[in-house]
């Protein structure tokens, strides 16, 4: 059985077809409608979320398919105990694919291992975030025509951002990527990102503090929020939520083509001024994110012989 569990669960190739698919889609809607009728997704989110959850619906109802799940874990049985395992074999007797977002690190992994169905991970604590990498692939694909030769800006929280340690996985497989990483000290990439992935494979990147200073040289700007739920106390996260602010003066620093990206949601780290310029395009973004899930449950689906 095929599962989506990281982003490099799929090869560069795989990506690339995948990435066609997704813009095939995007162009013929029509040609898809129906691909997925009478089969059903699951969606177990154990954590509260709205642009994943919903889009992965979206996805699978663009395709002719049905929705069933639940939204938080409150919800489910997880709260009178029953273990990830148990429930992924009963949700397997229900759908025929299954997304899964859990607070707890490995528990898509879990899943996968005892599930009868595809699983696709939607977020696994601060871990991994693998579609929106998909996403985040497919909007920079989309609008700049290619994956390599470029410079990425990470600024924010690179600490905990599950879609930022994503992302630096995927892209280091492709040719003449460098990153800079913009963060307060106590935000910094974990040292098992910058060792065992960016040195590892000898990726050109450094580390800033100011994103004044980083934004003139790069062709990406990837901003993440502060994320106020893996703090252990309230009073960092409010020292740290408005360290950093993406407004129109700092937007004048960038180059015309340079991107702005973002998981979302936003709080206050890009200012509501900067949504009309041309190069804000994390909106688009989320619409990419349905695309790219119609695609990874298709292409799931076909591997799992539901579908031809």
């Amino acid at each position: 059985m095929r599962h989506l569990i990281s982003p490099l669960d799929f090869s560069v190739e795989e990506l690339d077809e995948l990435l066609k698919l997704a813009r095939d889609i995007e162009e013929n809607p029509d040609k898809y409608a129906h691909a997925c009728d009478r089969l059903k997704l699951a969606t177990c989110f154990y954590e509260p979320s709205t642009r994943t959850r919903l889009s992965f619906e979206a996805a699978m109802l663009n395709l002719g398919g049905q929705v069933i799940g639940f939204s938080d874990a409150g919800s489910s049985s997880a709260a009178k105990g029953e273990s990830v395992a148990d429930t992924i074999r009963v949700i397997s007797c229900y759908a025929d694919i299954c997304a899964i977002r859990h607070p707890k690190e490995g528990a898509a992994l879990v899943a996968s291992s005892r599930s009868l169905i595809p699983v696709i991970n939607a977020g696994d604590g601060g871990h991994q975030h693998p579609t929106q990498t998909l996403t985040d692939l497919l909007t920079i694909y989309s609008l700049k025509g290619k994956l390599d030769g470029m410079t990425i800006g990470l600024c924010g929280d690179l600490k905990f951002g599950r879609t930022v340690h994503s992302l630096i996985r995927a892209l280091v497989r492709y040719d003449n990527v460098r990153f800079v990483l913009i963060s307060p000290d106590e935000l910094k990439v974990p040292d098992y990102i910058k060792n065992d992935v960016l040195l590892e494979n000898n990726i050109e990147f450094k580390e800033m503090i100011k994103l004044e200073d980083a934004i003139p040289e790069i062709d990406i700007l990837y901003m993440t929020r502060v994320q106020k739920e893996r703090f252990f106390n309230e009073e960092d996260y409010i020292r740290m939520k408005d360290f950093y602010i993406l407004d129109a003066e700092k937007m004048k620093l960038a180059s015309d083509d340079m991107l702005v990206l973002h998981p979302l949601p936003r709080v206050n780290e890009i200012s509501v001024e900067v949504d009309k310029d041309p190069r804000a395009v994390y909106f688009k973004q989320a619409q990419y994110g349905v695309y790219v899930r119609m695609a990874l449950i298709l292409t799931l689906l076909k591997e799992a012989g539901k579908i031809c």
